[in-house]
């Protein structure tokens, strides 16, 4: 059963931008995530991609975790993991 704040996550739908605009607006909201927030990336294709991409930018920084893996709709969990304290 999924957490109910988990449902008041931000949800960004990017299939409806151009390709090319995808990953800007994607990197934009990652960088502006605050330790312990995410949001939900819904998208008409595995952004596996894009993981990788983050990684490479911020690496060991976030959470990326699957809700829905197609075959047409993915939705993909992506959070800013909070500092160690």
């Amino acid at each position: 059963m999924s957490n109910p704040v988990q449902s008041e996550a931000n949800i960004v739908d990017v299939r409806a931008l151009v390709p090319a605009q995808r990953h800007q607006k994607i990197f934009q909201l990652v960088a502006e995530l605050t330790p312990g927030a995410a949001f939900v990336l819904v998208n008409d294709h595995d952004p596996k991609p894009l993981y990788y991409q983050l990684e490479a930018e911020y690496p060991k920084q976030f959470s990326w975790t699957y809700l829905e893996r197609g075959p047409e709709v993915w939705r993909v969990e992506i959070g800013k993991v909070a500092a160690a304290a």
